[in-house]
């Protein structure tokens, strides 16, 4: 089992995880592509085997007023190889998840064409990085528009328009508030499509009241025998925030805490049955510090749990 977080590193000053110029400054895909060499020997130095890069890797790739950043995959083809044959040097599991505004069941068809071409994007950076099937790209089923059965139906037939290069690339996540798993599986049976599980939005969203080791099975058995499957943990915030009138208020649950609670962990990995292996994609907002961190309290707390599943000791 590997164990991945998400675009910044913290752990070390001075490793940006992509080019975030603004376009006026002409950022490309080789400065970004740059950045990531020096994040995979981070990611080396402290046997990180699994990595979200940055949606914008390629900055204004798909802008529609922008077309002078259009080319940016073709004139990196050297660098995207390179890039690619170090991660698989490193056994680095990489992913991309798509922004929140990349929307395949969205009833604007100039919003619907913009997330086909971000998509494509994605896909065709993963491609020239040669990277395999377990290489992905995660998107959401969308909103509902008020019309749960019509946004669903949507989304299918969006994913149905993408290129089969972009549809094999492409893993679906349920989220906190609109779609579970049963929503997903639903697509998944008309598409092909794999499944992403996600254990907050599981604990947030679950209107069937389906267990979670059923729900983790359900999408896992979605993934191809010769694939590992993915999934994503993350616990909520619970500190108190407050206002810009300097006011107290609880912290909202769909929001990440900033390190994993390692009982919650624990928990949930000492309550599954034998399952087929998978990697993990920890969402914490202290990134790879709160990965280290869980390593840390394994370590003391579950030695079993790293016996297990073949994690990696700090």
């Amino acid at each position: 089992m590997r164990l991945g977080f998400s675009v910044s590193v913290l752990g070390r000053r001075g490793l940006p995880s992509y080019d975030s110029r603004r376009w006026q400054n002409r950022p490309h895909l080789s400065v970004s592509l740059a950045y990531l060499r020096d994040v995979f020997l981070y990611l080396e130095s402290r046997q990180i085997r699994m990595y979200r890069m940055a949606s914008s890797l390629a900055p204004y790739l798909t802008h529609p007023q922008l077309p002078q950043f259009h080319e940016q995959i073709e004139e990196c083809e050297a660098e995207l190889a390179a890039a690619g044959a170090l991660a698989r040097r490193l056994r680095l599991r990489l992913s991309f998840h798509a922004p929140a505004h990349v929307l395949l069941n969205s009833p604007d068809p100039q919003r619907l064409q913009q997330s086909m071409a971000e998509l494509s994007g994605m896909t065709a950076i993963l491609d020239g990085m040669d990277l395999g099937p377990e290489a992905v790209i995660v998107v959401h089923v969308g909103g509902h528009y008020h019309d749960r059965a019509g946004a669903l139906a949507a989304f299918v037939q969006g994913f149905s328009a993408l290129p089969a290069g972009v549809q094999r690339r492409l893993v679906l996540e349920h989220d906190d508030r609109r779609f579970d798993v049963l929503d997903a599986l639903w697509i998944h049976q008309r598409t092909g499509v794999r499944l992403i599980f996600d254990y907050l939005h599981h604990q947030l969203y679950n209107p069937h009241a389906v267990p979670a080791p059923d729900a983790l099975a359900i999408c896992l058995a979605t993934w191809p025998p010769e694939q590992t499957p993915k999934i994503h943990f993350s616990t909520p915030a619970t500190e108190m925030v407050r206002d810009r009138r300097g006011r107290p208020h609880p912290p909202r649950l769909n929001r990440h805490s900033h390190y994993i609670n390692p009982f919650d962990f624990i928990a949930f990995l000492r309550g599954l049955p034998s399952v087929r292996d998978f990697d993990i994609l920890l969402e914490a907002k202290a990134r790879d510090l709160a990965l280290l961190q869980l390593r840390r309290h394994l370590a003391h707390f579950a030695p079993d749990v790293i016996s297990r599943f073949g994690l990696i000791a700090p």
